[in-house]
């Protein structure tokens, strides 16, 4: 048997041809192009899906469905999309228009859900019957799994984790409110973090400012970590209070959900131990349940980039 999974993200559309062991056999992307029409999308959408299908050989009447992780608020029972704000749409009928061009039954799901459930079906949260995972990336995104079922909230809306607050009147996040984790603990806010370490008069002595050659555009999200690991102290101060604030919400997470497994996923994820490592004794040091026998597991996402797919591969499952 064999599934298709679409991720449907900002910057790509991805489709894979999925086995029943999660195995992703085949893909094929291409461009979102933002913006454009509901319209044009699902066209491409259509496209990216048969041409995953044709690559591996099979037709939509060797699948049984297709699933699609998307951004936004997701309805996954009427199959609307609410609201998606990396497009601007409202009310996107996604499955119906789906269903029109690929004769085929569509499932659709929030794209972090989707990620997680991929992680929960066949990665780092396999066989745990509560788990949470969490995305560094341009934003934090959450997906959360209570008794083996995606968490989305009385609205669709749930597990948008990186908007709550860890402090009051902080830096002002893009949904507009000051303090979200998500300033602090994307890779967006790490970015920002490094690029004022390199910006104090002093910065200029050490090997994080010499490593970007005094030009702050060639800060990324590794940056700082790149140059901690080689002993600089500037960048060490950053890395630290980077892990500071990712563990505060990490701990609040913890704290509400006390999930079995609690996985990290995104492009911050790949430092893996140097990140894990300090995280886990933050973690432990502030955890409620400290004299709990039972303990939440904090672990690096296994399916990286392709969580997202595998999810909504197995959506219908």
């Amino acid at each position: 048997m064999y599934y298709l999974g679409i991720d449907l993200g900002g910057t790509n559309i991805v489709a894979g041809v999925v086995d029943e062991d999660g195995n992703i056999v085949v893909k094929a992307s291409c461009k979102t192009s933002t913006p454009r029409t509901m319209e044009a999308i699902c066209d491409d959408m259509a496209a990216v899906a048969q041409s995953a299908l044709e690559n591996a050989g099979l037709t939509t009447n060797d699948v049984q469905y297709i699933g699609i992780g998307a951004p936004g608020a997701v309805n996954s029972e009427t199959g609307v999309i609410e609201f998606a704000n990396n497009f601007g749409f409202h009310n996107w009928e996604i499955v119906n228009m789906m269903e029109q061009r690929l004769g085929t039954k569509i499932y659709v799901e929030n794209d972090a859900n989707a990620a997680a459930y991929g992680e929960y079906c066949v990665g780092a949260a396999k066989d745990a019957n509560d788990a949470v995972m969490i995305t560094l990336g341009t934003g934090v995104g959450g997906g959360i799994i209570v008794d083996g079922m995606i968490y989305s909230g009385s609205n669709y809306a749930g597990a948008e984790v990186g908007h709550m607050v860890i402090q009051h009147n902080g830096r002002l996040c893009t949904c507009g409110r000051r303090g979200c984790w998500e300033a602090y603990s994307s890779a967006t806010g790490l970015i920002n973090m490094t690029r004022e370490a390199c910006s104090i008069q002093q910065a200029k002595d050490h090997l994080l400012y010499q490593m970007i050659e005094g030009d702050l555009s060639k800060i990324d999200g590794k940056t700082a970590f790149s140059a901690a690991k080689k002993g600089c102290p500037l960048a060490k101060s950053v890395v630290d209070m980077y892990l500071d604030y990712l563990g505060c919400g990490i701990v609040n997470i913890i704290n509400i959900f006390q999930p079995e497994i609690l996985c990290i996923g995104g492009g911050v994820s790949k430092e893996g131990d140097f990140l894990l490592a300090p995280l886990k004794g933050l973690i432990e040091h502030e955890r409620y349940t400290k004299h709990n026998d039972k303990q939440t597991k904090v672990c690096i996402a296994k399916l990286g980039n392709d969580a997202g797919i595998i999810g909504a591969a197995f959506l219908g499952k």
